[in-house]
């Protein structure tokens, strides 16, 4: 690992529990895992936490790379990997003998270890660029206070760089939409109105994106992506405004949109993002009902969500699984009782309809191996879920499967992530191209004129 042109990168725990094959993102450079790290590992692995199950699989990856490695071959370096153009080595540091040596932090605390190791290598491999790689905020002030001159956040999971450039699903047209177009050719098939147009003004341009307008009454939908042109599903305006699920109609354009993406048998997976109050959880369960009661489109509703500290919690919590779910699942329950809140008795309407519509409220934990067949999906809390979680869940959709993730970026629970490296926004920017989904945020705050204000000012 003697290569001065190759970078040496430290990993900081929280990169292999966000990430646990991290280590092969650094082909071309070298990688040192200090002692630290493995024996933190070493103690979430048999905890009851949700990142317990990174953490063996990191563990496995990395026993996998050392197991005929002599103890010298760890200490000074081993391929990463055997392909060809790979060049950077992998090493383990016993960062425990480093205390006579370095004292930068007098005490033994996993951060202060890691901090040690990494001044001892910046002094040892100088002039070699020598970078800590850590999620965590607060360790790379102090890294950067201790005199760590290089200091970076895992970026390779990162699809954008600012969540501003996150699509939102549909497009907005300056004036009126048709007094832009020079060029149109237009068809009716099946009842169904498709206007063909130039591609190159609506660049970016994806699959199932809406276009809207600010003056006239055009609603449009992508439905065919060309090299120089597309081809937009003409959807009125006023339809989509007086269209009803459940007994609720759309209150802005943007619920519109959600509720015909919602509502259209051919769309598999509908991403909702918005601010709180948008109306997201109220349109996928008003969709949910209205499909699997009044048209029996699916056999059940499933609802989950993730539980941040569901290991230490849950079990303290009486009841059924679905009982000890309720707690974290409120924002469902309260959904479905306004839904129902003009009927005459509401908590009697509430059994029937959760017998009826067969909803089933399940833990994130316990989705995994399943197959999820014929039944609507509704994933709420998207925002704290990392993308290999979200894999986890979506991978598990069968035949006739629907299902609806939504969350609000700006809410994120997680210590391991931000807006730019959150499960959801991976899963938009991955299936923006994909034709069975559909992605829409929702402007403006609908709940109340309080909920608005504080949006909009707090």
């Amino acid at each position: 690992m003697g290569d001065t042109d190759r970078k040496l990168f430290v990993l900081d725990t929280n990169i292999l529990l966000h990430e646990p094959f991290a280590i092969f993102s650094f082909q071309e450079h070298d990688v040192v895992i200090p002692m630290t790290v493995l024996e933190e590992l070493d103690r979430i692995k048999d905890s009851k936490r949700d990142v317990a199950r990174d953490a063996r699989v990191a563990i496995r990856a990395l026993e996998a790379l050392f197991k005929d490695a002599t103890p010298d071959e760890i200490s000074e370096g081993i391929p990463i990997s055997r392909d060809k153009g790979s060049t950077g080595h992998i090493a383990i540091l016993a960062d425990f003998e480093l205390q006579e040596t370095i004292k930068a932090f007098a005490d033994k605390a996993g951060d202060n270890r890691i901090l040690n190791a990494t001044l001892y290598l910046q002094n040892k491999r100088a002039p070699r660029e020598v970078i800590l790689v850590t999620k965590d905020i607060n360790m790379r002030l102090r890294a950067k206070g201790a005199g760590v001159r290089f200091v970076e956040d895992y970026r390779s999971d990162q699809l954008i760089d600012d969540v501003q450039y996150l699509t939102k699903g549909f497009q907005q047209i300056e004036g009126d939409f048709w007094s832009n177009v020079d060029q149109v050719e237009s068809k009716n098939l099946a009842g169904r109105t498709y206007h063909t147009l130039a591609r190159e003004p609506f660049e970016p341009t994806y699959l199932n994106q809406y276009v809207i307008d600010d003056d006239s009454d055009f609603v449009g939908r992508v439905a065919q992506v060309d090299a120089d042109s597309i081809t937009l599903q003409d959807l009125s305006r006023e339809r989509l405004m007086h269209r009803r699920a459940w007994d609720i109609t759309p209150k802005n354009i943007y619920q519109a949109m959600a509720l015909d993406a919602l509502l259209d048998p051919d769309i598999d997976l509908v991403i909702l993002t918005g601010a709180a109050g948008s109306g997201k959880t109220l349109l996928a369960l008003a969709a949910a009902l209205e499909q699997n009661i009044e048209k029996n489109m699916f056999d059940k509703i499933i609802v989950t969500r993730n539980t941040p500290d569901i290991g230490e919690s849950i079990g303290f919590l009486p009841g059924s699984e679905e009982e000890k779910m309720l707690p974290w699942l409120a924002a469902v329950t309260d959904t479905l009782e306004a839904l129902h809140k003009n009927d005459h008795c509401t908590e009697g309407s509430l059994k029937y309809i959760c017998d009826k519509a067969n909803i089933q409220f399940k833990s994130i934990n316990f989705i995994r191996g399943r197959s999820i067949q014929n039944a609507f999906v509704l994933l709420d809390e998207c925002q704290n879920l990392t993308a290999s979680q979200i894999k986890t869940i979506i991978t598990r959709c069968g035949e006739g499967t629907k299902i609806v993730c939504s969350g609000n970026l700006a809410q994120i629970d997680s210590h391991y992530l931000t807006p730019v490296t959150s499960g959801l926004t991976y899963m938009v920017e991955r299936f923006k191209n994909f034709e069975g989904s559909a992605n829409i945020h929702l402007n403006g705050v609908v709940r109340s004129r309080l909920a608005e204000y504080a949006e909009e000012n707090l």
